[in-house]
C-alpha cells in the first residue's frame, strides 16, 4: 500500500515520523508543504481537522502526530507487547510534549521583546525541569526510556532537534544520556543517510 506523509518543510511534528520510517526502511512519499504558502484551501479542506502532520495509507489516513508515529512504530517492532511497557512510553511521549508546548508561543509572538522573555524562560526554567527528569529517566533505563529502543526515543530527539533549531543551541549538552540518545537515533541506519541529505531547515 502506497503510504504518503504530509507536513511542512521543516522539523516541527513529523520529523520524528520521518525517522521511525527512514529507519524501518518503510517506503513513503514525503509531500511538504511551505509554511508561507500555508493554508493551501485544497489540502485543508481535505484534512479532519485542517491540520497537518497527515499520514496516508492506501485508502486509509490518519492525523495527530503521535498516533502516526505510534502505528508506525508498531510495525516495527519499537512498541513493546507488555501493557505496562506502553504506558510507561504513552507517559514519556506525552511529558516531551508538555515540554515542547511551553516553547510553542514562540512561534505566534512577532514582537522581538515578547519572544525573548519566551526564549529567557524556556531556557532558565522549563527547560532545566524537564531536561533533568529526562535525563533520570534514560540513565535509569539504559539509555532508553524503557530499556531499549522504541517510538518514545525517537519523539524526544526530534523534539531537542526543533528546540536546538528554534534557539540555536544545543539544549542537550549538559545532559549525558540526552546527548548520547541524541547520537544515537542521529546516526541509525537509514537516520543517518535521511539527515545527511534532507536540505537546510529554517525557522
Amino acid at each position: 500500500m502506497a503510504q504518503k506523509l504530509h507536513y511542512f518543510n521543516t522539523h516541527g511534528l513529523a520529523e520524528s515520523i520521518r525517522y521511525i520510517l527512514h529507519y524501518s526502511e518503510q517506503k513513503f512519499e514525503d509531500i511538504r508543504y511551505e509554511m508561507k504558502n500555508w493554508p493551501i484551501k485544497e489540502v485543508k479542506e481535505r484534512l479532519p481537522y485542517g491540520q497537518l502532520p497527515f499520514y496516508e495509507e492506501g485508502n486509509r489516513s490518519l492525523n495527530q502526530s503521535l498516533a502516526i508515529a505510534r502505528y508506525l512504530a508498531s510495525k516495527c517492532d519499537l512498541v513493546p507487547s507488555d501493557p505496562w511497557d506502553q504506558a510507561i512510553l504513552d507517559a514519556a511521549v506525552m511529558n516531551v510534549y508538555d515540554f515542547f508546548l511551553i516553547a510553542r508561543p514562540w512561534f505566534r509572538v512577532q514582537d522581538p521583546e515578547k519572544k525573548e522573555a519566551i526564549k529567557k524562560k524556556f531556557l532558565g526554567e522549563s527547560a532545566e525541569f524537564y531536561l533533568s527528569r529526562f535525563e533520570k529517566e534514560l540513565k535509569n533505563n539504559n539509555g532508553y526510556f524503557c530499556r531499549k529502543l522504541s517510538w518514545a526515543d525517537f519523539i524526544l530527539v526530534a523534539i531537542v532537534d526543533v528546540i536546538n533549531l528554534l534557539f540555536n543551541i544545543e539544549i542537550e549538552k549538559d545532559y549525558p544520556s540526552v546527548q548520547t540518545l541524541v547520537k544515537k537515533i542521529r546516526n541509525l541506519p537509514g537516520v543517518k543517510e535521511y539527515i545527511a541529505k534532507r536540505p537546510p531547515y529554517h525557522v
